[in-house]
């Protein structure tokens, strides 16, 4: 020890420099306080894996599969405007399409049910263009559909001698008309008026028209005639007799102008100038129908006279005829 001080080079008051421990981390490339750089794991993805997805999956989508849809070409692009004008095209020809079918539609209802061809059956006091006015009353009526439906809602009703009638739709253009004609016994004239009256005396219709094989009827004792009542008779019972009677005239083709009852019930038939005495109204089916053929041979002879079939009887078949003068 020299001079108070003790140089010793292996123990000093510095730690000695050491390169295999030193106060510092060493550098090492191996290993250093900064993540080294490496191209197989940095801190950003790399392109096989780096923070932005790459062209392969990025952030955004491509072209094959975007955020946005991809328009599709077909060689012509649609505006919106051009849509909404096929649109309206199309609405106007489906528009043009069901008019023609309703017009077309309507066309055959009209015309291919339109009556043409009219039958009329059972009618003898009308014409059957009479018969065809009453029931088809309309230009709609023209119409076979229409006209079965009309029929259906509401009959004929109220026509004089008629009872009713029957409509039979036959095909699409054609009818019949069946008509079921009031048993008419025969008139009285009251005021001037041929006053019709039924099986029941019923007055059915006023008119100064004369109807073919209707008889006018009289002796009669009544004051008053209203319109569908009951002539005022004293014994209503005749009105069966006036009818039956009727009825024989036509069935034997025998149009008698006028019957004739008298206080005592007796009956005479007047045929222009020939009268005919059928007595009490007994055998008249046989008087009527023996009246028939001495008609057909006295007609011709122009006479004039009072014929006698009071007594006349199948088995006493008598009768006299006596001449006017």
């Amino acid at each position: 020890m020299a001079g108070g001080k003790n140089k010793n080079k292996g123990n000093t008051g510095k730690m000695p420099k050491h390169t295999g421990n030193t106060g510092k981390m060493p550098k090492h490339t191996g290993n250093t306080g900064k993540m080294p750089k490496h191209t197989g794991n940095t801190g950003r993805i790399h392109t096989g894996s780096t923070g932005r997805i790459h062209t392969g999956n990025t952030g955004r989508i491509p072209t094959g599969n975007t955020g946005k849809i991809q328009k599709v070409d077909f060689g012509k692009k649609n505006t919106s405007a051009e849509i909404l004008g096929k649109l309206k095209r199309i609405r106007i020809l489906l528009a043009i399409l069901i008019v023609v079918m309703l017009a077309g539609g309507a066309l055959f209802l009209i015309e291919g049910f339109k009556i043409r061809n009219v039958r009329v059956e059972g009618s003898t006091h009308y014409t059957p263009d009479q018969i065809r006015d009453m029931v088809i009353t309309d230009k709609l009526s023209e119409n076979s559909l229409y006209l079965k439906y009309k029929l259906k809602a509401k009959k004929i009703e109220d026509i004089p001698f008629v009872e009713h009638m029957d409509v039979v739709i036959e095909d699409r253009t054609s009818i019949k008309i069946i008509v079921y004609e009031k048993a008419i016994a025969g008139y009285v004239v009251y005021l001037e008026n041929r006053m019709y009256f039924d099986k029941d005396g019923i007055v059915v219709e006023s008119s100064k028209d004369k109807v073919p094989g209707i008889p006018e009827i009289s002796g009669l004792d009544f004051d008053h005639v209203i319109l569908h009542e009951p002539l005022p008779v004293d014994d209503p019972r005749i009105f069966k007799e006036i009818l039956s009677l009727t009825q024989l005239l036509n069935k034997n083709n025998l149009d008698a102008d006028k019957i004739y009852f008298d206080y005592m019930g007796d009956i005479t038939l007047y045929f222009d100038g020939i009268r005919v005495a059928l007595g009490n109204g007994e055998y008249l089916e046989e008087r009527v129908t023996h009246l028939a053929a001495i008609l057909e041979e006295a007609r011709p002879m122009g006479f004039s006279g009072k014929l006698h079939m009071e007594s006349f009887t199948v088995a006493n078949p008598k009768t006299s005829f006596e001449i006017d003068e």
